[in-house]
């Protein structure tokens, strides 16, 4: 059994600017079909635009506020919203708000930085 405490994931800065701990993917756990990471993002903060070529990516946020915005179709969302990303969907999320936005981020096949295109 994988079992990996959320303060044993060291957080780092990705490409697109948000924070990022892995909690379980190849690299740490036995998952071979997708990852799972945390997310985070300071009040006012948004993500690079950027699209995955082959990864779906299912966001799933926990606590704040902030806009999706997904192939230009905008939405205000919150804690409890799920948002389906399609593979090769231009994507781009922003925390609203003076709180930090926290969400999952699960991704199939695994996330991989070889995967991630910016305009």
């Amino acid at each position: 059994m994988d079992v990996r405490s959320r303060d044993d994931a060291e957080p780092f800065t990705t490409a697109d600017g948000s924070t990022i701990r892995v909690l379980l993917d190849g690299e740490v756990a036995a998952a071979r079909n997708q990852s799972l990471a945390e997310a985070t993002l300071a009040p006012a903060q948004e993500t690079q635009r950027h699209y995955h070529a082959v990864s779906e990516e299912l966001y799933v946020l926990l606590d704040g506020e902030g806009e999706m915005e997904v192939e230009g179709e905008r939405r205000r969302v919150g804690p409890g919203d799920a948002i389906l990303i399609p593979p090769g969907a231009w994507h781009q999320i922003r925390a609203s708000g003076d709180r930090e936005l926290r969400f999952l981020c699960c991704c199939a096949p695994p996330y991989s930085h070889d995967d991630t295109y910016f305009a």
